[in-house]
């Protein structure tokens, strides 16, 4: 399956929850992360459920500290 992830096209093998995504391609802490599929925002509280769809268009956002 085919996805758009922060703009790069990426191809996943299996059906795949927005936890299992970030899990591969972000292993790192999670903490500050939002993530939008199709430009909606998805609660934290819904990664686990939300599987993505072919063509879907896929932002993960990172907070960071600075000036």
């Amino acid at each position: 399956m085919e996805i758009k992830l922060n703009n790069r096209k990426e191809i996943l093998t299996e059906e795949c929850s927005l936890q299992h995504l970030l899990n591969s391609f972000m292993p790192q802490s999670q903490k500050g992360v939002a993530i939008a599929v199709n430009q909606s925002v998805i609660p934290r509280s819904n990664w686990e459920k939300h599987f993505l769809n072919p063509h879907d268009e896929v932002l993960i956002i990172k907070a960071t500290q600075g000036g």
